[in-house]
């Protein structure tokens, strides 16, 4: 379990904290997304949480262990893969595996069986031989997984882990997390690939500016795609009679040339159709888009600023 108390990280007086007070925790057994934009205090926050950087305020509590206080202990239970990961270049990946597994007290025997086993589980079989300086960003990424997993962690970090791969890579990723959290892992995944966020998290923390805005759980996400999303209707023609009609469906409504845009829309669009071209109307393209976590993230950031000025 990975537990983030009150977490304030000053780099410079003049600029104000770069993270704020930063307050959540990840169980055994889930996966938390953490999102924010560029700058909000992700990787901050997850530099502190692994032990590379030390925070100006707070602490985090890794399966009971103070990461301030208790690191060695502490370290043992976590995973980290950072979003660029930096090893010696000229290294082989074989002997880095090895030569980290010392690290965690294991053998030569055991660390060179370990370093074959994980470098296969992931998927670099047949490289292990090659200087990690000729792999490519993916594979940068899968060695730095392999490294995570020598002391079979309690609690994974993974720092934007999906950005930079293909569509390989980001099943690959996302298979493996979801196998940990059946294992009963604690996994924190900071991404802006929001999909992906939506489609593995428990819950999603969000930070804004260097503070924590909300926590929402999988069904408060749910619940918000439930309320529609944004229906887009290109018309041959856009008149003040079809304006008056889409108006009655709800929601608020905008007109940008031939395109009418409707939010909250909670209907069926082949209704819409229907009554649209019945009523006359030629209409060249109509589509639903349904309320997601980008459209509740912006939502949430939009009434953090509003709240703000």
């Amino acid at each position: 379990m990975l537990e983030i108390k009150n977490l304030t990280k000053i780099f410079s007086p003049r600029q104000g904290p770069a993270i704020s007070s930063v307050s959540f925790e990840v169980k055994n057994g889930e996966i938390v997304g953490f999102v924010g934009l560029n700058g909000a205090g992700k990787t901050t926050t997850i530099r502190i949480a692994v032990g590379v950087s030390l925070p100006t305020a707070g602490t985090a509590i890794i399966d009971g262990h103070d990461i301030t206080n208790e690191k060695p202990e502490a370290s043992k239970s976590i995973g980290w893969v950072p979003e660029i990961p930096n090893y010696e270049p000229n290294a082989k990946a074989w002997t880095m595996m090895q030569y980290l597994a010392g690290f965690y007290g294991i053998n030569r025997t055991e660390a060179k069986k370990q370093a074959k086993e994980l470098l296969s589980s992931v998927g670099l079989s047949g490289f292990e031989n090659r200087k990690l300086r000729t792999y490519s960003q993916g594979m940068k990424k899968r060695f730095s997984l392999a490294v995570s997993l020598i002391s079979n962690p309690q609690n994974f970090l993974f720092d934007e882990v999906l950005n930079g791969l293909d569509p390989e890579g980001i099943h690959f990723f996302r298979e493996l997390m979801l196998a940990q959290r059946k294992l009963g892992k604690a996994i924190l995944l900071s991404s802006h690939i929001l999909t992906e966020i939506e489609n593995l998290a428990d819950r999603v923390v969000f930070i804004h500016r260097g503070k924590l805005i909300k926590t929402a759980t999988r069904d408060e996400l749910a619940s918000y795609a439930g309320h529609g999303g944004v229906l887009r209707i290109v018309l041959q023609n856009v008149t003040d009679d079809a304006v008056a009609y889409l108006k009655t469906l709800g929601g608020s409504i905008q007109v940008e040339g031939n395109s009418v845009i409707l939010s909250n829309f909670q209907g069926d669009s082949s209704q819409v159709n229907a009554e649209l071209v019945k009523r006359g109307f030629s209409v060249q393209e109509i589509k639903h888009e349904k309320s997601g976590l980008e459209e509740y993230f912006f939502e949430l950031i939009h009434k953090t600023e509003a709240a703000n000025r």
